[in-house]
């Protein structure tokens, strides 16, 4: 690594620091004010106190993290811009874009660590914390999750479950799974009661099932196999349902994965298509978020430079006006998008993708 991209790193990566701790400090304060005397009466272990705040924090960060972004780079900039440090780079040979390299690429791992929070920490932690704090902090109530209940319209199949052994869903207790004639919504073909059911494998294995079928008149019938009906673990290929479609279908809709967002769209058919279309916005607006972190530093690198050169107030109030007109747009795509006067797909990228275009021209003009 070259000392100069050392040096603006360091430059930059403090300030950066030092805005994502004020930032989540003030989250963290905030819900300390209102939960204090409940974390203190329910005892809760500094590692699952820990957790909590993480999984509470987790939703903002898409939002925190890009205001954090463009406050250290307003800062890392203006400074250069004080003590002459970019005319001397310049004055050496360096171009603009290697100076400012190391600050884009900061930003370009900060919207992929955006990613992996929505994808991969949210939907689980975040909905953890939310119940948590909804059973006031006492994770004896959270050991189970009670009357879940999951609707495959694709397959007309409903299942009930009286509890998971674990978060992700991969082991289900007191399952009761109602299967209907496809051509006949809301008669019976079967019931499959059993004391647990696993997924291994991509296939779910029931413990102590009990099969009970009916004709298409709803009466009770014998079954056609009694000897693979007497198996005390027996799996059923033909349930294809995943254990995140289950536990997604049962956890906040702002917590989902874009994956199971999707997903659920697909599968659920008795969406209207006012729903459909928010559903689909969602997803794709989870999809472009990450962006804002390039956008946003692409817009404060220039800010920055006017800043320490014109006028410091001149710099921040330009940045900070490109970064509510920015989420500003986002949130009229999102109204265009659910008065169904513009596709959601559209609504969703075309914000990110104007800012975007508009940050590079910004960033090539003080090139």
């Amino acid at each position: 690594m070259r000392l100069l991209t050392r040096y603006v790193l360091r430059e930059f990566l403090l300030p950066l620091c030092y805005c994502m701790a004020g930032f989540m400090a003030i989250f963290v304060l905030f819900e300390l004010s209102s939960s204090f005397s409940r974390m203190l009466e329910a005892k809760l272990s500094p590692s699952d106190t820990f957790m909590f705040f993480a999984g509470y924090l987790a939703p903002y960060f898409m939002y925190l993290a890009p205001a954090a972004l463009m406050l250290a780079t307003l800062y890392t900039m203006w400074n250069f811009c004080r003590h002459s440090e970019i005319i001397a780079m310049r004055a050496s040979g360096v171009s603009f874009a290697a100076i400012v390299k190391p600050i884009v690429f900061v930003a370009a791992m900060m919207a992929l660590f955006v990613v992996w929070v929505n994808e991969s920490f949210v939907p689980i932690h975040a909905q953890w914390a939310k119940q948590l704090r909804a059973e006031r902090f006492r994770l004896s109530k959270l050991e189970r999750a009670d009357d879940l209940a999951y609707r495959n319209m694709r397959r007309s199949r409903m299942w009930k479950i009286g509890g998971k052994a674990d978060v992700y869903g991969r082991s289900l207790r007191d399952v009761r799974v109602t299967q209907e004639y496809a051509n006949l919504p809301g008669v019976r073909e079967f019931t499959l009661t059993a004391e647990r059911a696993d997924y291994l494998d991509g296939e779910w294995w029931f413990t102590e099932p009990h099969l009970q079928h009916y004709d298409r008149n709803g009466r009770q019938i014998a079954t056609r196999t009694p000897e693979l009906d007497a198996l005390r673990f027996r799996v059923f290929p033909d349930f294809k349902e995943r254990p995140a479609d289950i536990v997604g279908q049962n956890r906040d809709w702002r917590y989902n994965s874009v994956r199971g967002k999707l997903r659920a769209v697909r599968q659920n058919r008795d969406l209207t298509r006012n729903q459909r279309v928010g559903c689909l916005y969602d997803a794709w607006a989870q999809i472009m978020a990450p962006l804002a972190c390039i956008v946003i530093t692409l817009f404060a690198i220039p800010a920055g430079i006017a800043s320490g050169r014109q006028s410091v107030f001149r710099g921040v109030l330009g940045a900070l006006a490109m970064f509510f007109a920015y989420y500003g747009l986002v949130i009229a795509g999102m109204v265009v998008a659910n008065k169904m006067w513009v596709h959601p797909v559209i609504a969703a990228v075309l914000p990110p993708v104007v800012f975007l275009c508009l940050g590079a021209r910004a960033f090539y003009r003080h090139r």
